[in-house]
């Protein structure tokens, strides 16, 4: 199936190209709104109350020392690096999915997130052997860098293996990220095997994906690199959009491909990377939200971009808030919300585009 014949794309065809800028727009506001009112009752949701979460973010006297701590040191963090990290893997999805002419790639599904996981698992692991220079001028950073490093080799990997003469096997791809994504979790399970006691229960709920342990070196050590991708992704909408069209005919309308290609692949290698290193695997956003957008306002990149970060930041918040109260006062790994919530839709995305499918 290629990106062109998407469902959404089928849809949208006969749209006109105004109205659907119109409703990416309006989609836009409505999403920003929704974020941040979602950021707002993350931060609010908990023992502290509302007013005390506002007097805490303004600074207000009457605040305790008790619920300033819970606002600036645990709730903020977590939060910002929810609403960061599903921004990331939304937008990677759809940048994946533009880059291989397929809304069926994801960071999860070809295996760039379990790549990702294996270099971050050899930082946690093995860290503490690597040189003295290396701890030192890596710092906090190494398991980021890490984790970047593992999804950037894999995503090269799979790039090389799935695409030849120009064309990218959409077969090739889904086998490729298959086996890519098993050997990654064999080489983590010899590394578990290694592990402490200790370090094997962090390993364990580290895997399932949470940001229970949000705080702002974890934030810190990933946001920048987040931040610079999302940012940068936009600029790739022009260029992804003439590739939906073919290489050929991208490279006749000005679009210097392979370069766009490495820039694509960097910027979902660092910012799958910096989100597996600090919530762990989180699945299916990255195929979720960009397919329910397509479905919306169409397959143009340039609303698509913006507006898969906004929802990808909205949905992981609110699976945050599920994990968060459902089976109060423990809580449950997001990526567990996730799964059960992407499963059946990736399901769904099969059966409904099946005959397209050229598997």
């Amino acid at each position: 199936m290629t990106f062109s014949s998407s469902l959404a794309g089928q849809r949208h065809a006969t749209r006109p190209q105004g109205d659907r800028r119109v409703l990416a727009r309006l989609l836009t506001a409505l999403l920003a709104g929704a974020l941040l009112l979602t950021m707002l009752l993350s931060l609010g949701w908990g023992a502290a109350s509302d007013t005390d979460v506002v007097g805490a973010l303004i600074g207000a006297d009457d605040v305790s020392l008790r619920d300033r701590t819970i606002v600036w040191d645990i709730r903020l963090p977590r939060t910002l690096i929810g609403a960061l990290v599903g921004a990331a893997l939304a937008v990677s999805g759809a940048v994946l999915q533009g880059l291989f002419r397929n809304p069926l790639a994801d960071p999860g599904l070809v295996g760039v997130s379990a790549g990702a996981s294996f270099g971050a698992v050899i930082a946690i692991v093995l860290g503490g052997s690597a040189p003295f220079w290396l701890q030192a001028s890596l710092g906090s950073f190494m398991v980021p860098f890490a984790a970047f490093l593992g999804g950037w080799i894999t995503t090269i990997l799979l790039y090389s293996v799935a695409t030849r003469n120009g064309r990218t096997s959409v077969a090739t791809m889904l086998l490729a990220g298959l086996a890519l994504a098993a050997l990654a979790s064999a080489l983590t399970g010899v590394l578990v095997y290694y592990a402490t006691d200790d370090e094997l229960r962090d390993l364990t709920f580290w895997g399932l994906g949470s940001v229970a342990g949000a705080n702002w070196q974890k934030f810190w050590s990933a946001a920048p690199l987040i931040i610079v991708c999302l940012l940068a992704a936009p600029f790739l909408a022009r260029s992804l959009n003439a590739l939906a069209l073919g290489e050929a005919a991208a490279g006749h309308l000005g679009i210097r491909v392979q370069a766009m290609k490495r820039i694509a692949i960097l910027t979902v290698a660092c910012s799958v990377g910096a989100s597996v290193a600090v919530t762990g695997g989180i699945g299916f956003v990255g195929i979720v939200v960009p397919h329910l957008l397509r479905l919306v306002q169409g397959p143009d990149h340039r609303g698509l971009l913006i507006n898969s970060a906004l929802l990808g930041g909205v949905m992981l918040l609110l699976a945050d808030a599920i994990a968060r109260t459902v089976i109060a006062p423990a809580e449950m790994p997001i990526g567990i919300i996730t799964a059960i919530i992407g499963g059946p839709f990736f399901l769904w995305i099969l059966m409904r585009n099946r005959a397209l499918v050229d598997l």
